[in-house]
């Protein structure tokens, strides 16, 4: 069918932010996606669904463009970012190794089970079909169930769009101006005391977004807020959410606060966030060289250098803070010099032996966030402490 018609569809129905990894089956609708729409492609699946998910809380209806084998990458940030805080995406996933249809053996196997694993996932599908005036109506019953707060993906198979040529790309050089490595000696504070100097520094345009396990639990202890956002799986998706965020709420200060394990877990982000730079996110790792929350198993932090990875990826800013002072000067900066900046600190493992976890459920954590970003006058009350 008509690529560039079956764009417009979307755009009528509001979808303006796309995010995803190519695919030959969707090739066409990825090029119309970068030609006329706001289009970030990530490093892979799983941190398109997170920067996807972010641009919907950030008020902007969001899709998200993958091959079938890449679904199965994106499992967890479906499963436990996009179930329990409720946020509704509209998918499109390709059907490579289709049954009966010539194909490649690698997809075989993922051919068989896309539609029983989406099922299994609890999210919403039908196959998109190739004539357009029902592809219209799928549109509208899809975008339905985005209303009601669900998830609809479309399973799209070989041949479905016509030619879409991609238009000449202008790729961004992003380089790093403000490189400091460690050169003293570190304080090696408690997770507990930087996350009080972060929180310290926030204004009435911060959000806090907190990565999983004790540092949201700890954050969540230190304040709980309206404008925090305590992620409770999809380990190592922070940073690639606070893209999103950043992204669609250009007015807001995005505090991305990730630990070593996390973003070991899906390094590929920091390319992608030093490749949009938005300069509204601040990225703090704070890195105890440990999966603390499951039992202290040891990372291999001690042997990575992020400070100049980030500086490498193109984050203008990357720094080796050594203690609490320096942590909050660097923050106060940031907010001056608005760049997107990396700092890095290493803590001490240690926390408190009975912490809290929040009781409030992820999708009211979201629903407040969402007023927040609206200025929803009993919600700026709130972070204010009036």
């Amino acid at each position: 069918m008509d690529t560039r018609i079956f764009g417009e569809e979307l755009r009528k129905l509001g979808f303006t932010f796309f995010s995803g990894v190519p695919c030959s089956y969707l090739k066409n609708l990825i090029n119309y996606s970068i030609n006329e729409f706001d289009y970030v492609a990530a490093a892979n699946e799983g941190d398109a669904v997170a920067i996807a998910s972010a641009a919907y809380i950030g008020g902007q209806k969001s899709v998200v463009l993958m091959q079938n084998s890449g679904l199965t990458n994106a499992v967890s940030p479906l499963t436990s970012l996009i179930y329990p805080f409720r946020i509704p995406l509209l998918g499109f996933v390709s059907l490579r190794g289709e049954p009966g249809v010539p194909d490649e053996p690698q997809h075989e196997l993922m051919g068989k089970i896309t539609t029983n694993l989406l099922e299994l996932m609890d999210v919403e599908w039908q196959y998109l079909s190739g004539d357009l005036e029902e592809a219209k109506k799928q549109l509208i019953q899809a975008n339905e169930q985005i209303s009601r707060n669900r998830p609809f993906f479309f399973v799209v198979k070989k041949g479905t769009f016509d030619a879409e040529p991609l238009k000449k790309q202008q790729n961004s050089i992003r380089s790093n101006r403000i490189l400091r490595c460690a050169h003293k000696d570190n304080q090696m504070p408690a997770r507990h005391e930087a996350l009080s100097v972060i929180n310290s520094v926030k204004d009435g345009d911060t959000i806090q977004l907190a990565t999983t396990g004790k540092t949201g639990r700890e954050l969540y202890e230190i304040e709980d807020a309206s404008n925090n956002l305590y992620m409770v799986g999809s380990m190592g998706c922070v940073s690639s959410f606070g893209l999103g965020l950043a992204l669609s709420q250009p007015g807001k200060n995005i505090v991305v606060i990730d630990g070593d394990g996390s973003l070991l877990m899906r390094m590929g982000s920091l390319a992608t966030n030093g490749y949009y730079s938005p300069n509204n996110m601040i990225h703090i790792l704070l890195d105890n060289n440990a999966h603390e929350s499951t039992g202290g198993q040891s990372t291999v932090s001690h042997n990575i250098d992020f400070v100049n990875i980030a500086a490498s990826c193109g984050y203008t800013r990357a720094i080796h803070v050594h203690n609490l002072e320096e942590l909050k000067t660097c923050l106060q900066e940031w907010k001056k010099t608005k760049v997107l900046t990396f700092l890095y600190m290493k803590i001490s493992m240690q926390s408190k032996d009975q912490l809290a976890r929040p009781s409030i459920k992820p999708h009211e954590v979201k629903e407040r966030l969402e007023r927040f970003i609206k200025n929803d006058p009993l919600m700026i009350k709130e972070v204010d402490g009036s």
